[in-house]
């Protein structure tokens, strides 16, 4: 078995708690996702993103019809153009944050930016394919071009060097590191049709493995009740620190949730992490009633052809795991329900040294997504 020591001389994936650089966001504007061009998205997304900023750098993306837009809202410091240029905006402003001319579909860095990885000092961006959670098989649009573009597109700009893996599909939340050689993710995904078909588990772990600088990957099987991306892993597990985790629960055996739970229980309770450790594992409820579509949150949707839709009491991935852990703050979506307040209380039990910080996520989630999709963090 590799040593602690000996993992952290090759490339491997940080885990999230590890110290970072920065932030990567993406101006949210896509009218399938976020109503009347992100009216109301933008400004959460804006309060997210300063809540980071505290800490540690921001870079928010923005198409080039966006880039001014974006960087007036955030009070940003920089804008760095797709040429290269670089155009300082304030003095003032106590924040690092940059607004990067990229051009992208939708808003969900977690799965469209570089995922990073680590050699000491030295970091690299992986650059997978994107197509969409699912391609011609079950992807949500069908153009996705710039998406896939984006994450070589961040390397380019930030000076990174960009490791090419677009032979391989995978989005950034169907992972999770942590950060000495343990990979969790879950089977309903990686082992969906719309992914990698040609590939076996075994091939699929050993790239993972490979790309992700792992010694062993946890298979979950199941994700959250509904989730459109076929259950990212980020939406029902997360590591709070090597060898501790939570998950998504529920306790009502009539939830569709609860199987899938307790399914993922079971492995958790039975597997070890890569240098032998059983789990601790915190239970993190899901909301207590089902987060789902209402009429309202339809109007002023535009869908393009080939494009999946929302219909009116269609239940919403709603969980308390999807939270981003930034250098100073934890950052957990809140819905409005009775359960708000419990997760609040695990979530500052299991992180003493971070500001534990709530965010009504409406605005999010009826994108199809929450916190943790729409934020991707550059180690340190």
């Amino acid at each position: 078995m590799i040593s602690k020591t000996d993992f952290h001389d090759i490339y491997r994936m940080p885990g999230e708690f590890e110290s970072h650089k920065g932030t990567f966001m993406i101006w949210p504007v896509r009218p399938g996702s976020f109503a009347y061009e992100g009216k109301k998205a933008k400004k959460v997304f804006t309060e997210i993103a300063l809540k980071i900023a505290e800490g540690e750098e921001l870079y928010m993306l923005a198409g080039s019809s966006f880039v001014k837009e974006a960087a007036a809202a955030l009070g940003a410091s920089f804008i760095v153009y797709s040429s290269g240029e670089k155009e300082k905006l304030s003095d003032n402003n106590p924040h690092d944050i940059y607004v990067l001319e990229i051009e992208t579909d939708d808003a969900w860095a977690r799965d469209t930016s570089p995922v990073f990885v680590k050699r000491k000092n030295d970091i690299a961006g992986v650059d997978f394919s994107f197509n969409a959670w699912g391609g011609e098989y079950d992807g949500l649009y069908s153009s996705y071009k710039k998406d896939d573009a984006a994450a070589g597109e961040i390397c380019r700009l930030l000076g990174y060097d960009c490791r090419d893996a677009k032979d391989f599909v995978l989005e950034g939340g169907s992972v999770h590191s942590d950060g000495e050689g343990t990979i969790i993710v879950t089977g309903c995904c990686l082992l969906s049709k719309g992914r990698n078909p040609g590939l076996s588990k075994e091939q699929i772990e050993k790239r993972l493995c490979s790309e992700l600088g792992a010694k062993k990957v946890i298979w979950l099987p199941e994700g959250i009740y509904n989730d459109e991306t076929n259950g990212h892993v980020d939406n029902i597990c997360a590591f709070v620190r090597p060898g501790e985790v939570v998950l998504a629960w529920t306790d009502d055996e009539s939830d569709p949730q609860y199987a899938l739970s307790c399914a993922d229980l079971e492995v958790l309770e039975n597997e070890t992490d890569a240098l032998g450790r059983r789990f601790k594992i915190h239970k993190l409820p899901v909301p207590s009633k089902p987060v789902c579509v209402r009429a309202e949150d339809l109007e002023g949707l535009a869908f393009e052809e080939g494009e999946d839709t929302r219909e009116t009491g269609e239940r919403l991935a709603a969980s308390y795991v999807n939270f981003y852990i930034s250098n100073k703050t934890v950052i957990y979506p809140r819905f409005d329900d009775k359960n708000d307040d419990a997760a609040d209380k695990i979530l500052k039990e299991c992180f003493p040294d971070r500001e534990v910080f709530g965010i009504y996520a409406r605005d999010i989630i009826n994108g199809g997504g929450n916190i943790h999709c729409i934020t991707m963090q550059l180690p340190g």
